[in-house]
């Protein structure tokens, strides 16, 4: 069998591995190391691979942003920020019909902007906000949809671990891609917040209403969310500007936050160390992936399979727009049986090749940022579309009086805006590229 026909056939092999629930890092392994002994005849340069690949993985120092990103989302928890963003969303929204939900989805968009983790924001806010709307009547399929919809909002909003490692993996500029994602990011919430205003007219016994509360109060709730915004502007400002690279903006983002939690009194050593222990938990995970993605794509590297497909492509004369779109849809298949990250490490060596040579009338490196975010969006969508989206489990393990089809049933009108923002942000790329090209 040649080199190529090995690369081709190990995707099917690697989906039969995913299907029979072996974890995704170990089944990128199994392929990656089996094919490359296949394709090389000897296991002599496989294992001198390893030995650099290992070594080059963990101690790339492009990667260390990401365990400073989540500390920084760990170290906003210790400090109750979620719960102050909820309170200010509340007072300006819980009034009206659907406010709380609204407030729901509003405080993941902020806390989003500290964390960069969709579970984090998911699992967070869940424990904020969900008696909330449980003590206002709210439904059990609009209460957990609306939070799982709304925890998505952690990866999408900057700074993103998602974003980081496109980033990496395309070379293209962490500070520009985050500030591409900012209008994505507000269209999204906002949408969210649509849904659930059409939601309640059609069901007005699904969700109730908090009293109003004084303007007074409106301002005072919003002076305590000055540390949200003083580390958002902070790090993502500073990094675009150069002032600092992505990695020390993460570090001042982390401290910046370590220090408004101890200030708030939300946090003492004890509380520390268990957010570096999580801390550290996620990034081997996270690492892990990295590494089983780097054999198996080491691996289709050497048989040329990314290169064939390309190729063939090519040749056969089909339209830019026709491939995008397919691999926006593939995309949004895969996200029924994979995470985010095992997704973006798994294809985006192998579709970037593709798409790149196409001509959307971008230059490469605005094509790199709208790519990214579209790839963002969808994968985004993949975390709350049944029957292995993350956050439905999350916020569904949280709600126990509430059975995981009703969660289903909730997210579906939220999965529906997040269709509608990919083909917006599709077919209009100046939606993505405008404050990029505005700050140039």
């Amino acid at each position: 069998m040649s080199p190529l026909a090995i690369g081709l056939w190990s995707f099917p092999v690697l989906l039969l591995l995913i299907f029979l629930r072996i974890p995704i890092a170990l089944a990128m392994f199994m392929v990656g190391f089996v094919g490359n002994f296949l394709v090389r005849g000897s296991f002599v340069p496989v294992l001198s691979q390893l030995k650099d690949l290992t070594f080059s993985t963990f101690s790339a120092y492009s990667l260390s942003i990401i365990p400073l990103f989540l500390l920084m989302g760990h170290l906003a928890t210790m400090g109750g920020m979620s719960a102050s963003l909820f309170r200010a969303a509340q007072a300006w929204l819980g009034h009206r019909p659907g406010g709380v939900a609204m407030a729901a989805i509003g405080a993941c968009a902020g806390f989003g902007a500290v964390c960069g983790s969709s579970l984090a924001t998911a699992a967070t806010m869940g424990k904020v906000a969900l008696p909330e709307l449980r003590r206002y009547g709210y439904s059990n399929a609009l209460a957990t949809g609306a939070l799982a919809a709304g925890g998505t909002l952690g990866i999408l909003v900057p700074p993103s671990v998602i974003l980081v490692i496109f980033a990496i993996l395309v070379e293209a500029n962490v500070a520009r891609l985050f500030v591409a994602a900012i209008v994505p990011g507000l269209m999204a919430a906002l949408g969210y917040m649509l849904v659930i205003r059409l939601y309640v007219h059609f069901k007005p016994e699904s969700a109730g209403m908090a009293p109003a509360v004084s303007n007074s109060s409106r301002l005072l709730a919003l002076v305590d969310i000055w540390p949200v915004l003083l580390i958002f502007f902070v790090v993502i400002g500073g990094i675009y500007s150069g002032i600092f690279t992505p990695t020390e903006g993460a570090a001042i983002g982390a401290l910046g936050t370590g220090l408004a939690a101890f200030l708030a009194r939300g946090a003492n050593l004890v509380a520390l160390g268990r957010a570096v222990l999580e801390t550290a938990s996620a990034t081997a995970m996270i690492f892990l992936i990295i590494f089983g993605a780097g054999v198996f794509n080491g691996f289709l590297a050497l048989s040329g399979a990314p290169q064939a497909m390309a190729q063939f492509i090519v040749e056969q004369g089909v339209g830019p727009w026709p491939v995008l779109v397919g691999i926006l849809v593939l995309y949004l298949i895969l996200g029924t049986i994979m995470d985010s990250l095992s997704m973006i490490l798994l294809t985006i060596p192998v579709f970037y090749p593709i798409v790149i040579q196409l001509d959307f009338g971008l230059s490469p490196a605005e094509f790199a940022l709208w790519f990214g975010i579209l790839v963002l969006v969808v994968v985004e969508v993949g975390l709350i579309t049944p029957p292995v989206g993350l956050n439905l489990f999350v916020i569904s393990k949280m709600a126990r009086d509430s059975r995981l089809q009703q969660t289903y049933l909730g997210v579906l009108p939220f999965v529906v805006s997040d269709i509608v923002r990919i083909a917006v942000l599709l077919l209009f790329p100046p939606i993505s590229l405008f404050l990029v090209r505005l700050f140039s």
